[in-house]
């Protein structure tokens, strides 16, 4: 399995998309103003602005690329310039190509400054939350949307609780695996093509699945098998984080796996190093139940800081110091004593 591969990230998104999908993640609801095309307006940045010195005529530093906010300040700026001014001062904000504006906190526009920003193709959006909850939300929407993200040959599993991300050379069984652990009670993210994301600029990646193939499964021998209908909601998640990734290897004898877990491999996604555990495959060995367990031990390393090797170690070299200090001090005989019995 090749994990060193680049993460791809998204270079804008429309704000028509923006508007549709923020709604249907968050508890924040937008209402438009205008009637512009949304699919005209890309955003490009993450970062969002909110544009009070732009509005006061002071546009040499001016970010109009982002989507801007338009708060308590800026409306009640605008709205005790006198109505000359007020046209002149949007006039002027206005000419520069931005996304789109949203006022928050149910911030009122008189209908002419809305006409000049439709005229000019701009969208404007209005909502009640507050300036600091809609700055909250969408800056979370635009951090998960421009993301690095990475697609990978495997199933992710949501195993008490813990994300695992399974992977290997095709063929090795990986989605039989996989429906195995969902039989037994455990969460299926993805199979076969898992979408990976980093979260913004976190150490957290967030696996999901891909759109067309959702929780379908191709079982060699037998076909398709849709995992939602036959072991109903509980057998499903939408997301989850990837915590451990399990890989699958082709037993050799040439080979020396490892035998007692003293030496944690990692293995790095999307520059996030994560602790891989390599799990040669051979006839009659339950890898569902290993999977269960590499789970397990990792919840016991994490929130207990337990480790079954550091312990067995420990014992055994604590038996050791025992014996050594228990055992008897030889005696020593010198020759000359030797002679003189003699």
């Amino acid at each position: 399995m090749n994990f060193d591969q680049k993460g791809l990230k998204k270079r804008s998104i429309t704000v028509a998309y923006f508007f549709e999908n923020i709604q249907k993640r968050f508890d924040i609801k937008f209402r438009p103003l205008n009637e512009v095309d949304g699919q005209k307006r890309r955003i490009h940045e993450r970062d969002l602005h909110r544009p009070g010195l732009a509005i006061t005529g002071f546009t040499k530093l001016f970010t109009y690329k982002r989507v801007q906010i338009l708060g308590n300040t800026e409306t009640r700026y605008l709205n005790h310039l006198s109505p000359e001014q007020r046209r002149s001062a949007f006039a002027e904000f206005v000419k520069f190509r931005m996304p789109c504006i949203i006022l928050t906190s149910n911030n009122k526009l008189d209908q002419e400054l809305i006409d000049m920003a439709t005229s000019a193709g701009i969208p404007v959006f209005i909502t009640r939350c507050s300036s600091t909850k809609t700055i909250y939300h969408i800056t979370d929407f635009l951090d998960e949307e421009f993301s690095l993200y990475q697609q990978y040959h495997g199933s992710m599993i949501d195993v008490y609780g813990v994300g695992v991300l399974l992977t290997g050379k095709s063929g090795l069984g990986k989605s039989e695996i996989a429906l195995d652990l969902v039989e037994r009670g455990h969460g299926l993210v993805a199979d076969d093509v898992v979408v990976v994301k980093r979260k913004g600029e976190t150490k957290t990646l967030v696996a999901s699945r891909n759109n067309i193939i959702d929780h379908f499964m191709e079982i060699r021998g037998l076909g398709v098998v849709d995992v939602r209908a036959n072991f109903g909601i509980r057998a499903i998640r939408d997301s989850r984080e990837v915590q451990v990734v399990v890989e699958l290897l082709e037993w050799s004898r040439e080979v020396e796996y490892e035998r007692l877990g003293l030496d944690q491999k990692t293995v790095k996604l999307l520059g996030v190093d994560l602790p891989l555990a390599q799990l040669p495959i051979f006839p009659g060995k339950n890898i569902t139940v290993i999977i269960e367990v590499v789970a397990l031990n990792f919840l016991l390393k994490r929130y207990a800081g337990y480790v079954p090797a550091e312990a067995l170690t420990e014992r055994i070299r604590n038996v050791i110091n025992k014996d050594r200090a228990e055992a008897p001090v030889p005696t020593i005989i010198s020759e000359e004593y030797d002679d003189e019995n003699e």
